[in-house]
Order: C-alpha cells, then sequence, then structure tokens
C-alpha cells in the first residue's frame, strides 16, 4: 500500500509545496481487524478531507503531497523515534516526552479523546516495518519537494495542512464571534520569516477568514524540523475548523464543504503567489 500520493503541477512556478500528513485514509485491514474501536471512532483523530481541501494547489504552481495512511497507523508529525512504551514491546522509556506520554507519538496509542486503538501491545519490529514503509518514505519525499524548491527559486515555503476540531478552538484564545477559524503555527516565530507568515496570514484574513497565532498549536515535528528560515526554508502549520466543511460526529462533508473548498482555492493560489513573489525577490537581490 503507498504512503503517500503526490500531485505535481503541470508547470513548477511557485516555491511553495503544499503537504497533508494527517489525512490518509486508507486503513490497513490489520489495523482495523486488531483496533478495539469501530470503523468510525478510529478516524476521530483523521484530519478527514483536508487533501481535497487543498486539492487545487497544483493548479496554482506548487505540488501537494499527501498521506495515504491514516494517523492511526503512524503519525507522520512526529519524529520517527517518539516511540511509546506503553504500547510497543522492548522499548525502552526515556526522558520524558508529553506526546509520547498522551499516547500520540509516531504508532499512536489513542485517537482523539485519549481512546484507545488497542487492548495490548505490538511488537517493535512491526513498529520498525510501519516506520520503514510510511514515515520514510513520506519525509524523503517531503525532502525531495523542498529541496526542489530549493534548487528552483533559491527558497522552499511548506504549508503543512491540518484541521483542528472544533472544540478546541476556544483554547484559541475567544468564544463566539470572536473564534478564529484558522490557527498558524511557526514555532513563534522560529519557523518561518516574519514576512512569510504575514503574508500567508493576509491570504486567510483577506478570505473573510479569522486567524490566530501559535495558539492553541505553535506547530509539531513537521514544523519544527522544517523550519529553517536563516538558510530560507520556511514552515508553517495551518489548522483549519473542522465545523466550516465537515459533521465531525459523521466524518463526513457537511452541505457547505463545496462552497468553503472553493473558498479556500482563493486562499491557495495566493499563498502559491507569495512563492513566486519570493522567488523574484530573491532573483532581483
Amino acid at each position: 500500500m503507498a504512503a503517500f500520493e503526490l500531485f505535481r503541477p503541470a508547470a513548477h512556478t511557485s516555491c511553495v509545496v503544499f503537504a497533508s500528513p494527517h489525512s490518509g485514509r486508507d486503513y490497513p485491514q490489520a489495523l482495523l481487524e486488531r483496533s478495539a474501536l469501530d470503523a468510525r471512532q478510529i478516524r476521530s483523530s483523521e484530519d478527514a478531507f483536508v487533501d481535497q481541501l487543498f486539492s487545487a494547489a497544483p493548479e496554482h504552481g506548487a505540488p501537494l503531497l499527501a498521506a495515504r495512511l491514516p494517523r492511526a497507523w503512524v503519525d507522520l508529525n512526529r519524529a520517527a523515534d517518539e516511540l511509546d512504551p506503553a504500547l510497543i514491546e522492548n522499548v525502552a522509556r526515556r526522558a520524558h516526552n508529553p506526546r509520547v506520554a498522551s499516547g500520540l507519538g509516531v504508532i499512536p496509542r489513542v485517537v482523539a479523546g485519549g481512546r484507545p486503538i488497542y487492548s495490548g501491545k505490538i511488537g517493535l519490529e512491526e513498529a520498525r516495518s510501519r516506520l520503514d514503509q510510511c514515515w520514510t518514505p513520506y519525509h524523503t519525499a517531503l525532502q525531495t519537494l523542498l529541496d526542489e524548491a530549493q534548487a528552483r527559486f533559491g527558497e522552499s515555503i511548506l504549508i503543512d495542512c491540518h484541521s483542528m476540531p472544533h472544540e478546541a478552538i476556544e483554547l484559541a484564545g475567544g468564544r463566539g464571534a470572536a473564534r478564529p477559524h484558522v490557527v498558524l503555527g511557526d514555532r513563534y516565530g522560529a519557523a518561518a520569516a516574519p514576512r512569510v507568515m504575514a503574508r500567508i496570514e493576509a491570504a486567510f484574513t483577506d478570505a473573510g477568514l479569522r486567524v490566530a497565532r501559535n495558539t492553541p498549536f505553535a506547530g509539531a515535528y513537521v514544523t519544527q524540523a522544517y523550519g529553517r528560515p536563516a538558510r530560507r526554508q520556511h514552515a508553517v502549520q495551518i489548522e483549519i475548523d473542522r465545523a466550516l466543511y465537515m459533521d465531525e460526529k459523521r466524518v463526513a462533508p457537511h452541505e457547505g464543504f463545496e462552497a468553503f473548498r472553493t473558498r479556500l482555492a482563493g486562499v491557495i493560489a495566493e499563498i502559491a503567489a507569495i512563492g513566486r513573489e519570493e522567488a523574484g525577490r530573491l532573483a532581483a537581490e
């Protein structure tokens, strides 16, 4: 089973790379048979349909890398060594890691709401096999895309695409009309240059979407590992309120899905344009 799909533009004109690590929905039968959860519950931590929301990226000159295997199988937004000794046999305990301790390591022990995926442990060899077949190919492809952008344009901008539960938005600093639709994470300025972050924020606000920065999501492994603004490699995590496009309980698009995807296509076009303008700015220096 393929770990990801790569959608390349007919003409590569932007230094932006879009990636969706948590929208995979090809659930291995081995996972479904061993899980204590039903087919809907196991999808609760999936960023469902995010790859479809960002499907317009190639039309605007930017590639889209989308996971096919689900987050419940391997979490591509974790480091490969974030192994959970409470789930995986023969893994030595290491310094405290809050993600691993909560069951959200690279091989997750739980889904949203802390519900256990398995009734027992899995073997270390199985965990390593999953990483070899899923984590490594995805991250190799992602770095290759960023290297290609660097070679072609002199800069790369990674847009790490995610969705967030509607209930999480209260943590972002507002209730009612003040709630943000989108949370942008750049590790509090460490993962992207201020001008890049400001332009991405403007792309969303110009589309009438309310935006917050870094709270409650500042970016996880991908943003931290790939955000190197001093090397002209920027990374910004995008979290979109799921209530804007889907029914979270049914894990299904709602009646506003296509309208929101069309709205987001305009944002994608603006972000891709940032990549063209950045390349032009560098060429003029």
